[in-house]
């Protein structure tokens, strides 16, 4: 008897390794792609998983979103401009099966694709798109990615342009284009004050113009006011006008005797 129990002893050794290797446990965000003797069969998970060691294998995929970061690429723009482009790529596997079964990575499939669309979408614009219109690149870039990987089982759910780097001598060039749509808008704001003032004093001078006492008044308010700064000198402009109106009303107070009384 005891002869018989140690003979059986290797063999529920051996079943209790088996099974202990067949069990795998599989967390909320895995899934488990089983193949049975190198056919495809099912996905698995999340939770206990029995795996037939010798039979069958299991290939583990991660379904949470995965943060890809996509190096520097050297763009050249359509109008020229050598520049250096980074971004970040944001996408998830839906569909374990194809993402296991047609492509060999696809974590390395999805960078270089992603490195490859950089260059090719950015390069078909200009500069200054690049630099304010980074939110409809974006959304272009995620969009050619997302169509290419769908036959991969992965959803890109967005890309962010990072940073784009210019060399010095253009950092200077657009610091100088800069500086001179502001002096450019500086000087088109002048003109505009200036010709409403016009503007505005041409109406006063026809309003004025129909009264000239309105305009001796004017004067008048204005010496005012020069007066009351405590100056020692005043130089105050008269019209020869002015003068004739004022020269005229004092006539017309002193009556001159008639000599032929």
């Amino acid at each position: 008897m005891i002869d018989l129990q140690l003979g059986f002893a290797p063999l529920i050794i051996l079943l209790l390794f088996l099974l202990a290797t067949s069990i795998k446990i599989l967390r909320e965000y895995e899934r488990g792609v089983i193949f049975l003797l190198g056919r495809f069969w099912k996905v698995k998970g999340p939770g206990l998983v029995i795996v037939i060691p010798g039979l069958q294998q299991m290939v583990k995929v991660d379904l949470r979103v995965v943060t890809m970061d996509v190096p520097a690429q050297d763009v050249i723009s359509r109008d020229n401009v050598s520049v250096k482009v980074n971004a970040i790529v944001f996408f998830r596997v839906v569909d374990p099966q194809k993402a296991i079964i047609q492509v060999e990575n696809y974590l390395v499939a999805t960078s270089q694709l992603a490195q490859t669309t950089l260059r090719a979408v950015l390069g078909k614009h200009e500069l200054d798109e690049m630099l304010a219109e980074r939110e409809r690149l974006n959304l272009d870039v995620q969009q050619i990615l997302d169509a290419q990987t769908d036959s991969w089982g992965i959803k890109v759910t967005n890309v962010e342009i990072k940073h784009i780097d210019l060399n010095d001598s253009m950092v200077r060039a657009i610091a100088r284009q800069a500086e001179a749509e502001r002096e450019r808008r500086a000087k088109v704001i002048h003109a505009e004050g200036e010709k409403q003032a016009a503007q505005t004093l041409r109406e006063a001078a026809a309003m004025l113009s129909h009264e000239p006492a309105a305009m001796q008044l004017r004067y008048l308010q204005t010496l005012t006011q020069v007066a009351g700064e405590h100056n020692s000198t005043i130089v105050f402009p008269v019209p020869v006008e002015l003068l004739g109106n004022l020269l005229g009303q004092g006539g017309k107070t002193v009556q001159q005797p008639d000599d032929r009384a």
